[in-house]
């Protein structure tokens, strides 16, 4: 079975001592591409580190965190910026806006977000978007830029159905499923039954929101598999096939090859 781990930190200190057997898991588990998301400017190096290791398995995203935002995020863009103009990365991500642990920089992270959105249409580059507490801010800034222009994934879904309606309204964005989805009060049973089965992907986001059984212990992209059984059990789908679809969605949103 071939399944994509879209979203995953494998390059963080939790896997530092262990990264060789976190990835013999995950391929074990038949993930054959782990896709990683830079935080700000402070992690570029491990996540450069990470990708030396594994250049057949990783593949690697630019972005500065909405959570790593400062009164200071033009010098940080700058120092992000010069990173992906000078390397080549399937996305600029993780971005966006995070209104759940700070309000303070909320016109900060907006404009910090939108210029990263501009250079996803400059590069022909998906955006990977983390909008926690912010869905209507964040289709608010996609639209100002420029909604056709713009395609990727909202990261860590794990909102209602008419959150999820709003972002299926945006025809060239996809939901992140993640270890959310095996959490018993998480509701997102109801609100993905009926998501058109092309609009989705999977993730980990590791080391964090490790699904059921594993939860609250460090989450790894082997533990995909329990998503993808999750997520076959609400769309009363084979698990083979939601891995070829999400897989395909992946495939079709990064341009990447298996």
């Amino acid at each position: 079975m071939n399944i994509i781990d879209t979203h995953a930190h494998l390059f963080a200190k939790d896997f530092h001592n262990d990264l060789e057997d976190v990835v013999s898991r995950a391929r074990e588990a038949g993930v054959k591409k782990v896709l990683m998301p830079n935080i700000d400017e402070a992690t570029i190096a491990e996540l450069k580190a990470a990708l030396a290791l594994y250049p057949d398995f990783f593949l690697p995203m630019m972005g500065l965190h909405p959570t790593s935002v400062t009164k200071e995020w033009k010098k940080q863009l700058y120092l992000i910026h010069q990173e992906i103009n000078l390397n080549t990365y399937i996305a600029v991500g993780e971005i966006g806006i995070d209104l759940y642990w700070e309000q303070s920089l909320r016109e900060e992270q907006i404009d910090a977000f939108e210029e990263q959105l501009r250079w996803s249409i400059e590069k022909d580059l998906p955006v990977v978007i983390h909008f926690r507490n912010a869905t209507e801010e964040v289709v608010k800034s996609i639209k100002r830029v420029g909604e056709k222009a713009l395609r990727g994934v909202f990261h860590s879904f794990g909102g209602s159905k008419e959150e999820l309606d709003t972002i299926l309204q945006l025809k060239n964005f996809r939901v992140g499923i993640n270890g959310v989805v095996t959490f018993k009060n998480s509701g997102l049973t109801e609100t993905l039954i009926h998501c058109p089965r092309e609009r989705v992907i999977l993730e980990t986001d590791s080391p964090w929101l490790a699904p059921v059984p594993h939860r609250g212990k460090r989450n790894e992209s082997a533990y995909l598999a329990f998503i993808l059984k999750k997520m076959a059990e609400i769309w009363q789908e084979s698990e083979e096939f939601v891995a070829q679809r999400t897989s395909s969605n992946a495939i079709e949103l990064f341009n990447i090859v298996i």
